[in-house]
């Protein structure tokens, strides 16, 4: 009886753990299933109600809820675009900022 006791308490401590470590590192799958071409991706300017989106690496980023890319613009640089190069060589933040931010896709040819 202790010998199942002890089974079933150590079984149920391993269920708990393991669910406890599983981390979501992926966009959720509603919004992360999106896929743009850049053409379609433009459409997401930040402009006249549209929301903010930009490309970088191929992965998509909304940036709307940004008070920094309010009108769709920051910098100089304008959401609808795929901003890899800009982003990985002019920014002064590079990539890490944008970690914060929704993933809501990725960019297709």
């Amino acid at each position: 009886m202790k010998k199942t006791i002890l089974i079933a308490l150590s079984l149920i401590m391993v269920i708990a753990l393991v669910a406890c470590s599983q981390t979501d590192v992926g966009p959720p799958d509603e919004a992360g299933d999106l896929q743009l071409t850049l053409e379609e991706l433009a459409q997401y300017n930040g402009k006249d109600g549209n929301p903010a989106y930009v490309a970088v690496d191929g992965i998509i980023y909304d940036l709307t809820d940004s008070s920094l890319w309010n009108g769709g613009e920051h910098n100089g640089f304008e959401a609808g675009n795929d901003l890899t190069d800009e982003i990985k060589n002019q920014s002064p933040h590079g990539v890490g900022n944008l970690e914060g931010f929704p993933v809501v896709g990725e960019l297709v040819e």
